[in-house]
Order: C-alpha cells, then structure tokens, then sequence
C-alpha cells in the first residue's frame, strides 16, 4: 500500500493512494491501523506532506554504496558509518531546499529511506525487516564546505530543509528489484540499483539498534550512489525510486537576515 500524509481543508490527514484519489484513514496508520473513515478524496486536491515526522531521530549511513566512497578518495567502511540529522530537516515534497547563506555549496544526496514502525533495540539482522513499516524516498542534502571544515557531518547535514521526504511509504516494496534516480532540472545526475548498497537495510538496523533504541517513525536513511553535486537557487532536484514514486523539490537561497 501507499501510504500518504496529507493536508485537506486546513488539516492533517491519513490515507491510502488509490490513483487518482486517497482512501482517507481515521488516524496515522502506523499506531491506529488502516481503518477507513469511508471517504475519498482526489490526489489534485490535497497537499502532500512528507510521510512521517520522525518522533526521535533521522539515522543515515555514510559511504554506503562503492562508487560513491570512491568518488571522495574514501575507502567503503567495513560497518556501516553511522551520523544523525534533527527531524527538524524534515520537509515534504514540494517543499523548498534553502540554501544557508553561510554555506558556500550545497548538494544533494538520493536516497532509499526505511520508515520504522516498531521499537527497535538489539535487533538481529535476519529479523530487522520485522521491524520496518514502508519505503519512502530522501535528500540527504548536505552543506558541503562545512561538512569538511568542521570534520564532523551534524551541522552541514543537519539544517533546515535539508531532508525532503517522500511522495508516500510504499510498505510492500522490493529493493532487490528497484532503482534509483536523481535528476537536477531534468538531467540525470545518479543511477543506481539498490543492490548496489554495501550494507543492506537489515544490516543496517541491527547495527544501529545496538547502539540506541530506534522508536516508531524514525526513519533510516540508506546511503547515496555517486553522482551527487551542486545545487543552486532555482534548480528542481526530482528522486526517483522505482515502486515508490518520484519526490521534487525546488531549491532557493535563504532570506536575508532582518
């Protein structure tokens, strides 16, 4: 199922994408099922929102895919590299990527998203999946200069906007089929099948349950292909993972400071 959050006459709502329109549901599926209210509404008339909020925490994995590692003189990490954004990056599509007046590059970075839907500590690798309520597509943008002049990855990763999430959460997807795509104002900037990722989805939670409790709607942020770059104000970054959807998002500068 595809699995929307959505705004509709001033509120926040649940639903499930049936083409062209949305099954709304009584509440977020994911703590109060998949209960029909009996109401539809079309997909043209809603705002799409990004999927989830995480209630705790936006894990990602560094370095996760070859080509990408090797693209910055890095050599792929043995464990996956973990590091963490503030769910206050999160935004949905649509929504703009701002560019900090005190970064001087910013990039984009696609990725498969996973969406945690039970709490999670200690878990094995062969059970992880158990533990994973969908799909969804992000942007791990990231303030490049920063990242490297800080030599620690939370504050060039971790600004305002700089983690779009969505269209949906697919919870019946098959990444050992998908693909990525990331194109910037139309032109393909990453391609990739997903088995490319060095260490998979379920690696990947049981790592970072070892390390710290992982509680319902936290996502997990896969790793990105090579082919990331530079974004300006007033270019279009569309992600495309096949089985989920496409997510857009526009890119501006940040206000001046008042």
């Amino acid at each position: 199922m595809k699995i929307a959050r959505f705004s509709h006459n001033d509120g926040i709502r649940y639903g499930i994408l049936d083409e062209s329109e949305i099954v709304v549901l009584d509440g977020d599926p994911m703590f109060a099922g998949y209960q029909p209210t009996g109401e539809r509404v079309p997909v043209a008339d809603v705002a799409l929102l990004a999927p989830v909020i995480p209630r705790s925490k936006v894990v990602c994995v560094g370095r996760n895919y070859h080509d990408h590692a090797a693209e910055f003189g890095n050599v792929a990490p043995e464990e996956p590299l973990l590091f963490l954004k503030p769910n206050t990056a999160v935004v949905g599509p649509g929504d703009s990527i701002v560019r900090p007046a005190i970064s001087e590059r910013t990039e984009f970075e696609g990725e498969l998203v996973a969406v945690i839907g039970r709490i999670a500590k200690n878990v094995s690798a062969e059970n992880a999946l158990d533990y994973v309520f969908g799909y969804t597509i992000g942007n791990d943008v990231t303030a490049r200069d920063l990242q490297r002049k800080d030599g620690q990855w939370t504050r060039g990763k971790g600004f305002d906007t700089f983690c779009p999430l969505g269209p949906i959460i697919e919870t019946e997807f098959e990444a050992a089929t998908a693909r990525l795509e990331t194109r910037v104002n139309g032109e393909v900037r990453q391609q990739a099948p997903l088995t490319d990722m060095i260490h998979s989805v379920a690696d990947i939670i049981a790592y970072a349950s070892a390390a710290f409790t992982l509680l319902p709607g936290d996502v997990i942020m896969t790793g990105t292909p090579a082919g990331v770059g530079e974004i300006v104000a007033g270019d279009s970054v569309e992600i495309e993972i096949s089985g989920i959807g496409v997510l857009r998002n526009p890119v501006r500068d940040a206000s001046p400071a008042a």
